[in-house]
């Protein structure tokens, strides 16, 4: 392939769109603003820099997300590759440590002939074909031409950071380790255990702290997977027992019993140096941070190595405005990753290996890549590209977007189980029928 595609974005879906292309001779102009140009979320100019959680979610076989990383595999998926090789303990779920993974992203991007990387911004849509994954804090100049081109309007949500704390400042005294129903000290988490009287003013501290964004937005304006916790203990006192902080499966060893709430820590990294409160995306202020966070029993002394942050997200009203491939009608043009209102870090991965598909199904002339709609990430796109799609929000894989089984089982488990069995029969289906999809893999 003679052309050259133009790649905007050294994010999850930029650098697994980048390096997809290149394993199939495609060469690839990869365009990253940072550090040049400074993000409000960002805080390094790495590729694949991880904002939020750590976690890319479960990997329970009879989850939609676990399912989506079986896509993934099967697809040959690079970033998913790089994210098992940097796992760090987290129960069911797959989570990584951050620089670790960041920096393997980063030597196969620098080590690939194909991929020539351009540190600056971008403010208009590329000439030739090219993949915008900039992400849903792409610069503004940047998005008024996207919304230029799809003749759309610009929807809004506002996303958030949990806060890390420094693993030397738990008082390991209060704070016990273990995952649900797996017993004493065999946890891959740390936990924080409330009686019914911490958990009750903590809550009341928590509801009536200082916020950074005061009157700013309402909660129609959060996408549910990222409300900020305080957000969540306004919808009820009892909201985050049953949520977040619930204590199920939990039992703490210096009583015997199980709490009556638990705030969970998940490792930020391999060394369990530092440790991110799981749930606690915030909009507090950070001295109201420091005030109510250090509530939680055996946090009292906890030194944040960051503290939450909150940033105005956007994102493009895909079913309305992009063709089943993210295509912008009439241009060489695809988006990829957040911008598309695709949400989560998988999602993403996944999003940036479809454009890559598409975009080479383009360069050779054959007909879009549209996965079977019954597996997880056929059914995402689907939902964000069906025109009859109306109320368009940011959403993530889900069974709830899977289409019905016929004569589905009335057990959840045994339904679940079939809706994964259909779509990786479907899939491999599909697959045989266009083998040449998948790259050959790196000698």
């Amino acid at each position: 392939m003679g052309a050259v595609v133009t790649v905007v974005g050294a994010g999850l879906a930029g650098c697994e769109c980048a390096l997809q292309l290149a394993r199939r001779g495609v060469c690839v102009r990869l365009v990253e603003q940072r550090p040049n140009h400074e993000s409000p979320a960002h805080h390094t100019g790495s590729f694949a820099e991880l904002v939020c959680s750590n976690s890319l979610k479960s990997t329970k076989e009879d989850t939609a997300a676990g399912q989506l990383k079986w896509e993934l595999r099967r697809l040959d998926s690079v970033l998913l590759a790089c994210a098992e090789r940097t796992r760090v303990p987290a129960g069911g779920a797959l989570a990584v440590d951050r620089e670790r993974f960041s920096g393997l992203v980063g030597e196969l991007i620098e080590a690939e002939p194909l991929i020539e990387v351009v540190r600056a911004r971008v403010d208009a849509l590329p000439e030739g074909p090219a993949v915008i994954a900039a992400g849903p804090l792409c610069a503004g100049e940047l998005f008024e031409a996207i919304s230029t081109a799809v003749g759309g309007d610009r929807m809004s949500f506002f996303d958030a950071a949990a806060p890390i704390v420094d693993a030397a400042s738990l008082d390991r005294d209060v704070v016990f380790e273990q995952s649900r129903y797996q017993g004493d000290a065999t946890g891959d988490y740390l936990n924080c255990p409330l009686d019914r009287e911490q958990y009750d003013r903590f809550v009341d501290e928590l509801v009536g702290a200082g916020r950074v964004l005061a009157r700013e937005f309402e909660q129609s304006d959060l996408f549910c997977a990222c409300q900020p916790v305080e957000e969540v203990a306004r919808t009820g006192h009892d909201t985050l027992r049953h949520g977040a902080l619930k204590p199920v499966g939990l039992v703490d060893p210096r009583t015997g019993r199980r709490p009556w709430a638990v705030v969970q820590l998940r490792s930020e990294n391999a060394a369990h140096t530092a440790y991110n409160l799981v749930g606690f995306q915030t909009n507090l202020t950070w001295p109201e941070q420091r005030r109510v966070f250090r509530m939680i029993p055996g946090l009292e002394e906890a030194d944040f190595l960051r503290y939450g942050v909150m940033h105005r997200n956007s994102f493009v009203d895909s079913p309305h405005a992009l063709d089943a491939t993210f295509k912008i009608p009439g241009t060489a043009v695809r988006l990829a990753g957040q911008i598309t209102g695709t949400e989560g870090y998988v999602e993403a991965i996944a999003s940036g290996l479809l454009a890559a598909l598409n975009v080479c199904a383009d360069l050779e002339g054959a007909g879009p890549v549209l996965l079977p709609e019954t597996g997880s990430l056929g059914s995402l796109v689907r939902y964000a590209t069906d025109p009859a799609t109306t109320g368009y929000q940011p959403m993530h894989v889900n069974f709830g977007l899977y289409p019905p089984l016929p004569d589905a089982p009335r057990n959840k488990a045994a339904r679940h189980a079939a809706l994964v069995e259909r779509a990786r029969r479907d899939l491999d289906a599909f697959l045989a029928e266009r083998p040449g999809l998948l790259a050959p893999l790196p000698s």
